[in-house]
């Protein structure tokens, strides 16, 4: 029975035939396993040591600092009427498919008279860190920022309404990590007795205190915003607030504003109740 093998029995293994695959897959999971370690290990080096190259590198709570800076950044470059606007997270996007992550952004609200919106873009993007690359473009909806504050944090910035520009500094979505740490208040009593003192002239009852938002300045120290509730508006609110006018700033439809020692307060006359905000800076 030359080459006939009889039922039931296994074929040799003699020269020309091939291993059975089973004495290869120890060494085939060996690989495997040794595979995995060393990409684990390399994974892990890369994010200690390299900068990050995707926006889901870098924590919510990492990423905030940086609004944080870009805001101050954006305060000195926008002048005296700059308003810093209350941090917005917004939850529940997506950083993949499996993992949810929240977006923080910050804003800051400068008044100019009608018609001086792009100049005013155009200063600030003039005086953002060159870094930034920051850049103005004519579009559809009008001369709208745009600029890179590093760590895949965006800024923009456009015209909200006639007289007003907004500045945006964004994260995207990012991992929430430890929560976003908004910027200690510290002390605002200039801020305080200013904002008050306008509320006074314009005939409003004593309100809650006032919201306090900050931001840190390039050079040092800290912006400040300090924003009443909207109140009643009188006939004439620049009438209204001459009495305490030091150094007038600001005379327009939407907006008046004026100088307090190093306090720029500033009406926005543009809804239907005046919302007064008192503010310190940073030097360009």
């Amino acid at each position: 029975m030359n080459g006939v093998e009889a039922a039931g029995q296994a074929p040799p293994t003699g020269p020309g035939r091939p291993a059975s695959p089973r004495r290869w897959l120890p060494w085939l999971l060996a690989g495997t396993v040794a595979w995995a370690v060393l990409l684990a290990a390399l994974t892990w080096t890369s994010v200690r040591d390299d900068p990050p190259t995707v926006r889901e590198q870098r924590t919510l709570t990492e990423a905030g600092r940086v609004v944080d800076r870009a805001v101050g950044a954006l305060v000195a470059a926008a002048g005296d009427t700059a308003v810093l606007t209350p941090p917005e997270i917004d939850r529940g996007c997506r950083v993949t498919p499996f993992a949810d992550g929240a977006d923080l952004s910050r804003g800051v609200d400068v008044f100019v008279a009608a018609g001086g919106e792009a100049t005013l873009l155009e200063q600030v993007a003039d005086r953002l860190p060159a870094d930034w690359q920051a850049g103005v473009r004519s579009t559809s909806d009008g001369p709208r920022l745009r600029a890179d504050a590093g760590e895949f944090v965006t800024v923009s910035g456009g015209v909200a309404e006639d007289g007003r520009v907004r500045l945006i500094a964004d994260t995207g979505c990012r991992p929430v990590g430890d929560g976003y740490d908004v910027p200690a208040a510290g002390a605002a009593a200039a801020e305080t007795d200013a904002l008050g003192e306008a509320l006074r002239a314009l005939g409003a009852p004593a309100g809650p205190a006032p919201e306090l938002v900050t931001a840190p300045c390039p050079g040092g120290g800290t912006a400040r915003s300090a924003r009443s509730a909207g109140v009643e508006a009188p006939a004439s609110p620049a009438a209204a607030l001459a009495p305490v006018t030091r150094v007038p700033v600001l005379d327009a439809p939407q907006a008046y504003a004026y100088r307090r020692g190093p306090v720029t307060v500033v009406a926005d006359l543009s809804g239907d109740r005046i919302v007064v905000s008192a503010n310190t800076g940073c030097p360009a």
